[in-house]
């Protein structure tokens, strides 16, 4: 007999003819949901041939008397089979366990499989179906001449492929963890529970202006969810309900039209926090899949935590709430971990939140993803913002269905602010004096430096002022949610809230000031801080003022480009509660950058899949992360003396423990940690393999350090 894996805990052997039947019946049932069943059976059948060989069988035994072997690869000997019978399955199974190669890497490693009559001659003796009647050919569906097309394909194979491996694998060595993935959701009755609950809402809603514009997206979303599958956009203001529209969109157009999951997607772990919560509050904890690094989970018990953790893996949940970075770069990934959960975009509703965050630079290569998504696997995406893309500018995207029939209107029905422009540049003593003119007020600025400066010019001139706070990247997340929260008190019970932040206040963070005051940036971003500002209607109008800052800093790339338009559209006193100013804005700034700077797409048409997951990276800049020993030194130390505890008894710290350490923790740029270990404020725990930042942590700004990497996680 031969073997797939050492024996589990009931000293049984996998049998590895059994493994790979069942591997190959598992992912052929994922591949059949778009028609590429014989593909997904024989990446599943051949993966493992390799474990035939002699040599793995002998590895094997060595490990099962606890002697230290050196494993023999066996990933080669199904790939170089595939490689006969069916070209592109030589990818997915070549990648199974270490990655897909590039295309110019795969001969060389095949070639390694030189030996490979010591594998094909048991393994047909095992298994006499080994070879098909037949090569295993492509879906109808697809053009062998589109490169992009048989890409995508053989991504969403190998995806099949490392679920089914990983989940056969489970159930040999751990049956009650795979027993606990069995569930049974029906979105029909989600649907039924949300519906329930969105009436009960609105009927407690005031008939106010702002509740008259929620009920009218709402039912417009609904009716629009009637629609066949394909391309959304709901573009409406800050404040017009998105949230609960687009969930009602998606569940509706799920039940229409018999389709599996919604994920929604967005930018910003303070915006997860605040959907997740509102979704889980309305469908059940059990619903909703929250799927990011940042997620808190001290209000967890164990079978909590382990249901997510299952479910993380793969997404086999009705809803998943993740980050842009999670879906994107597990869609552009050559990694079987991260890959395993691609399956399951297949026959689903994708929501993206704030689709006006995604990089410029990527925009062409994550937009026609998502369109062979559409096209070819049988998905809906809708793209929610105030501020749509020029989307029908892209080559090859189908243009987007609106989801309300006036935007316009709506965003004048909601047009609950005035905009100031500032003529002339003004420096940090003008804006300290406009915070202090205003008991409350939000600052928001392009950089940490002009932050810390005006903060500094506060301080100088109005050392007393009451309800200074300051939020940004270099506080932790724990801080962050201290400070959110006593702001939000703050503003409700009108108690004096001056807060001064970068770009991480904007989309979607759920503050209501009465004046913002915005230095000038992309246009999207002056009307995400603008959502800040009378965000429930409570005033006649709020006030927006947009200045110049003198000397003031700003990211470059497509971020200054945008800073260049928006200063055009400025000058033209362009509408801005008008949707086509957006439009506008993005055709010019699509014409001025490239849209697949790092040439991906021409990497996919080459099959170089890891090339392609080295240049898609939605966060480009390299981050250190630091734990942030002084913001609560008494829990971050016993979180620390915890970890060491458990790796000095030879364990591994849970993912629990990880999580809540990561509640205290900051990215910060390589030369920035540079400098604070040269300084002697950071050290290096060889035990925890991670660096502590040791120094002062300010209760206003947090780290001591310049750096202010993108608020995105994975």
């Amino acid at each position: 007999m031969y073997h797939a894996h050492t024996p589990n805990s009931a000293q049984q052997w996998h049998d590895l003819t059994a493994h790979l039947r069942a591997t190959a019946e598992q992912a052929r049932a994922f591949a059949e949901r778009f028609d590429a069943g014989e593909l997904g059976y024989y990446a599943g059948l051949w993966h493992d041939l390799g474990k035939f060989h002699p040599e793995f069988q002998k590895y094997l035994h060595a490990c099962a008397q606890g002697q230290n072997a050196q494993s023999h690869p066996h990933a080669r000997y199904g790939a170089y089979y595939a490689s006969r019978y069916g070209a592109p399955l030589a990818f997915a199974i070549m990648g199974h366990h270490a990655g897909m190669p590039n295309a110019s890497d795969l001969k060389g490693r095949l070639n390694a499989a030189s030996d490979f009559a010591q594998v094909e001659c048991p393994a047909r003796q095992a298994m006499p179906q080994l070879q098909p009647p037949n090569p295993p050919a492509l879906p109808q569906w697809v053009n062998p001449k589109d490169c992009l097309q048989v890409e995508m394909l053989i991504r969403m194979v190998f995806s099949c492929l490392v679920d089914a491996d990983f989940l056969d694998t489970e159930r040999h060595f751990d049956p009650q963890r795979a027993a606990q993935r069995a569930q049974a959701y029906d979105l029909s009755l989600l649907w039924q529970r949300f519906e329930a609950d969105q009436q009960a809402l609105l009927q407690q809603a005031s008939g106010s202006p702002v509740n008259r514009v929620r009920r009218a997206v709402y039912r417009q979303a609904i009716a629009a969810a009637q629609g066949a599958r394909g391309l959304y956009e709901l573009t409406a203001p800050t404040g017009a309900g998105k949230t609960r529209a687009a969930l009602g969109f998606a569940l509706q157009h799920a039940v229409a039209h018999e389709m599996e999951r919604i994920i929604v997607a967005l930018p910003y772990t303070s915006i997860i926090d605040q959907t997740a919560a509102v979704y889980r509050a309305i469908l059940g904890d059990d619903a909703v899949l929250e799927h990011h690094s940042a997620l808190e989970v001290d209000d967890l018990n164990e079978t909590a935590l382990e249901r997510q953790r299952l479910l993380s893996e793969n997404w086999d949940a009705p809803i998943i709430v993740t980050t842009f970075v999670q879906l994107f770069e597990s869609l552009f990934s050559n990694k079987p971990a991260r890959c395993r959960k691609l399956h399951r975009l297949v026959n689903s509703v994708i929501v993206l939140d704030e689709v006006q965050t995604l990089p410029v630079e990527l925009l062409e290569p994550t937009m026609h993803a998502l369109q062979q998504l559409i096209t070819d696997y049988g998905a809906t995406a809708l793209l929610c913002t105030a501020t749509q893309p020029a989307i029908h500018q892209l080559r090859g995207i189908q243009p987007p269905t609106p989801v309300l029939n006036n935007p316009a209107a709506c965003f004048q029905q909601l047009r609950r602010v005035n905009y100031q422009i500032e003529p002339a540049p003004r420096d940090w003593d003008w804006l300290a004096a406009q915070v202090a003119a205003h008991e409350q007020i939000m600052v928001v600025l392009n950089a940490r430096p002009d932050a810390l400066e005006a903060i500094a010019a506060v301080q100088k001139w109005f050392p007393q002022l009451e309800g200074l706070y300051h939020l940004s990247t270099l506080l932790c997340p724990a801080h962050r949610r201290q400070v959110l929260g006593e702001i939000r008190q703050r503003l409700q019970a009108g108690e004096p809230c001056r807060l001064i932040a970068t770009q991480v206040v904007e989309a979607g963070v759920d503050l209501d000031f009465p004046v913002v005051i915005r230095a000038v940036g992309p246009l999207d971003r002056i009307v995400q801080a603008a959502g800040r500002c009378n965000r429930e209607g409570r005033l006649p109008q709020g006030r927006v003022v947009v200045f110049e800052p003198q000397g003031g800093r700003a990211p470059g790339g497509a971020y200054r480009t945008g800073i260049d338009e928006a200063r055009i559209t400025l000058r033209q006193n362009a509408d801005l509660h008008d949707p086509q100013t957006y439009t506008d804005y993005f055709e010019r700034l699509y014409g001025d950058v490239s849209l697949d700077k790092f040439g991906v797409q021409k990497m996919r048409c080459e099959l170089q899949f890891e090339q392609v997951a080295e240049k898609y990276r939605l966060i480009r800049e390299e981050t250190c992360p630091v734990v942030a020993l002084n913001y609560d030194s008494k829990a971050v130390n016993a979180l620390l003396q915890g970890g060491r505890a458990i790796i000095g008894s030879g364990g591994v710290p849970p993912r629990r423990w990880r999580q809540q350490l990561q509640a205290y923790t900051v990215n910060l740029y390589p030369h920035t940690v540079t400098e604070l270990r040269n300084q002697g404020l950071l050290t290096d725990d060889p035990i925890l393999g991670m660096a502590i930042y040791t120094g002062a942590y300010d209760p206003l700004t947090g780290v001591a350090a310049q750096a202010d990497p993108a608020d995105l996680v994975v």
